[in-house]
């Protein structure tokens, strides 16, 4: 496991997929941790499998161009791939099916490392972010949907289903009654966490109780500006959150847990989450608290690209 920059002869070139954009860095061969040599961020293309095979081509141009020639690559998805090579489990639902992975080397003419976007999240808090040193990190991506990944000495767990971490894809635990709107989940179920503690799900919520549509950002701004309404839609979720990773410590007991994604930036999740979850953490009292130690990703929104890189790098 790489402490430095980016280990071999050539620059590690890392690719974050996501639902709504795709991001791009390269780091130095042999580099500081943050010796990133080019970046960039693009939208993804909506619902077009074939364009977004492209735009990655397009950005892996780029990047040997930054480069000046031969660089390894990795790439972080949503889902994963089974056991022929096509993608399942994946929200940005015109990948399921493809042979991701097969198409992007035939288009790029070289081989690839790639792994779910939440163990790319993982592998990089593990390895010198906010779980570093950590013998068991559990690693949460709260943004347009909420998966994770799990780093156990510094390596990450995939399993024989490829689902190790798929903590959004089961019920929200010890259910309120303030819980009465489960919704559906694009993988067939209902009421799945990801339905409720995402950022879709923080909007979904506050329409539901109150009938107004807004994004998570102005909920937070008019929280902060004294809106009760949009106070307990935060609380709300923070309660859910906070019920849905008390499972997490019940089963995995994990030394630290890090939150990456945009509503890892909310900074009330760090006080209220951890002060919320004793009450279904197993044996926690006020004199026992739960030593688990929640955590912002050391490396904010760029940690799931730099574990990308990571897992394609030469070492």
């Amino acid at each position: 496991m790489p402490s430095s920059g980016a280990a071999g002869g050539r620059p590690a070139l890392g690719i974050d997929l996501g639902g709504t954009k795709i991001e791009a860095v390269l780091l130095a061969a042999g580099g500081p941790p943050n010796a990133a040599i080019w970046r960039q961020r693009i939208a993804t293309p909506a619902g077009d499998y074939a364009a977004t095979v492209d735009a990655v081509a397009a950005l892996v141009r780029q990047a040997r161009a930054a480069a000046g020639g031969a660089l390894s690559i990795g790439i972080g998805t949503p889902g994963c791939a089974d056991a022929g090579g096509l993608m399942k489990n994946c929200n940005s639902t015109c990948l399921n099916g493809r042979p991701l992975q097969r198409d992007l080397e035939a288009a790029l003419g070289q081989p690839l490392r790639m792994a779910n976007d939440a163990n790319c999240l993982a592998l990089s808090e593990a390895t010198d972010g906010a779980g570093a040193g950590a013998e068991v990190v559990f690693a949460v991506i709260l943004g347009t949907g909420a998966g994770a990944g799990i780093a156990v000495g510094g390596r990450v767990l995939t399993g024989p289903n490829g689902l190790a971490g798929e903590w959004g894809h089961n019920p929200l635990p010890w259910a309120d009654p303030v819980d009465d709107a489960a919704a559906p989940c694009y993988c067939g179920q209902r009421g799945c966490i990801e339905t409720w503690v995402s950022g879709s799900g923080l909007a979904r919520d506050h329409l539901h109780v109150n009938g107004e549509v807004l994004v998570g950002e102005a909920i937070v701004a008019r929280a902060a500006a004294g809106d009760a309404a949009c106070a307990a839609t935060l609380e709300r979720h923070a309660s859910r959150l906070a019920r849905a990773l008390a499972g997490v410590v019940n089963l995995l007991d994990p030394d630290v847990i890090v939150l990456g994604g945009g509503l890892s930036r909310l900074p009330h999740l760090y006080e209220r989450v951890p002060a919320l979850w004793g009450d279904w953490v197993f044996g926690a009292t006020p004199v026992r608290p739960v030593r688990t130690r929640l955590l912002a990703s050391r490396h904010g929104d760029a940690s799931g690209v730099r574990g990308a890189a990571w897992l394609g790098a030469d070492r």
